[in-house]
């Protein structure tokens, strides 16, 4: 038995016992399909992370077998142990263990982050609500072929290709896992590490279903995510994918800049993908000239710095070698 919202663990125990089944809720679910989805080790970390903090709140309530007492010679667990506190004990153990280990990749990726800081690249993340199409958009970008597929949740794993513009330029796309409504905080939470790149990005591709009825709805979950995450305020694009199913010609929108900030295409037939990529490089060239200016400003104070101390150096020369004598 399946219930679309999130059941208490008192709640799933009585439903299970009234009626005999296995009772889920929309938590459950949701794990159940992160676990088996997850490909590389980092993921599947982060999913078994989640579903034991969830299962933690169901030893606490949802498991009265778990009250009865153990103890003695040959048992785990101290004298009068109960069963409940050894689980919990063991579980916390895992957990803890779990969080150092994230915690190591999380730390490698932040190494990985400063190199390419050394040798800047423009960023861009793929993101938007479960089944929009980003794999298949991420596919028709790069030609990396990954897994895609029409179903929820196909992609777990943060996948990095490089994008070569017309002008030559290369950028850094990536694809991160899709958001759904009311995602579980446990998710949002063992998920964070990796959508932390999402923040960290240059531009924000949103992908949306245009021929989902619920897509506005759709697209506020979303920035409900993005928001929670810390990219509110990341510049992006909004594409509307899928306008094959709905009927739509392929467009595009500007803002007040003359900049494309909304591109309706389909990354199956190919249609409004060149009016994509001059969306992009739009950006790129943007990116480029404030870097440029950045770059520039830090000279200038440079030499201003030069002017202003004069002869300040030769003077500590003097004094260091004064000292010394």
């Amino acid at each position: 038995m399946l219930f679309d919202h999130e059941l208490s663990p008192v709640q799933q125990r009585n439903l299970g016992r009234l009626w005999n089944l296995q009772v889920l809720d929309r938590t459950d679910l949701i794990l159940d399909i992160f676990a088996q989805r997850a490909r590389s080790h980092e993921g599947k970390l982060q999913v078994e992370l989640a579903r034991l903090e969830h299962l933690s709140a169901r030893l606490v309530r949802g498991w009265s077998h778990l009250e009865r007492q153990r103890g003695g010679i040959g048992v785990r667990g101290g004298p009068g142990e109960k069963q409940i506190e050894l689980d919990r004990r063991m579980l916390g153990v895992r957990v803890k263990r779990l969080r150092v280990q994230l915690e190591q990749l999380r730390k490698q990726r932040r190494t990985r982050r400063r190199a390419r800081d050394r040798r800047p690249a423009f960023t861009i993340s793929l993101v938007g609500y479960t089944n929009a199409g980003k794999s298949t958009l991420f596919n028709r970008l790069t030609g990396a072929g990954t897994y895609a597929a029409d179903q929820l949740f196909a992609t777990l794993d943060t996948l990095t290709r490089k994008l070569r513009l017309s002008s030559g330029v290369e950028v850094v796309i990536s694809d991160t896992v899709g958001f759904v409504r009311d995602l579980p905080h446990q998710l949002v939470d063992a998920f964070t590490a990796t959508l932390e790149e999402t923040a960290q990005a240059d531009l924000l591709l949103h992908v949306v279903d245009a021929s989902a009825s619920d897509r506005d709805e759709q697209i506020e979950q979303v920035d409900r995510v993005l928001a929670e995450i810390g990219a509110a305020d990341a510049p992006r694009i909004v594409v509307h994918n899928k306008i094959d199913r709905c009927g739509r010609l392929p467009g595009i929108t500007l803002d007040r800049y003359g900049r494309i900030d909304r591109g309706d295409g389909s990354a199956v037939t190919g249609a409004g993908m060149d009016e994509l990529r001059r969306a992009i490089e739009q950006r790129v060239d943007d990116w480029r000239q404030r870097l440029a200016e950045s770059r520039d400003g830090a000279a200038d104070a440079h030499d201003d710095e030069i002017l202003d101390t004069g002869d300040a150096p030769a003077a500590s020369s003097y004094h260091g070698t004064r000292h010394v004598a």
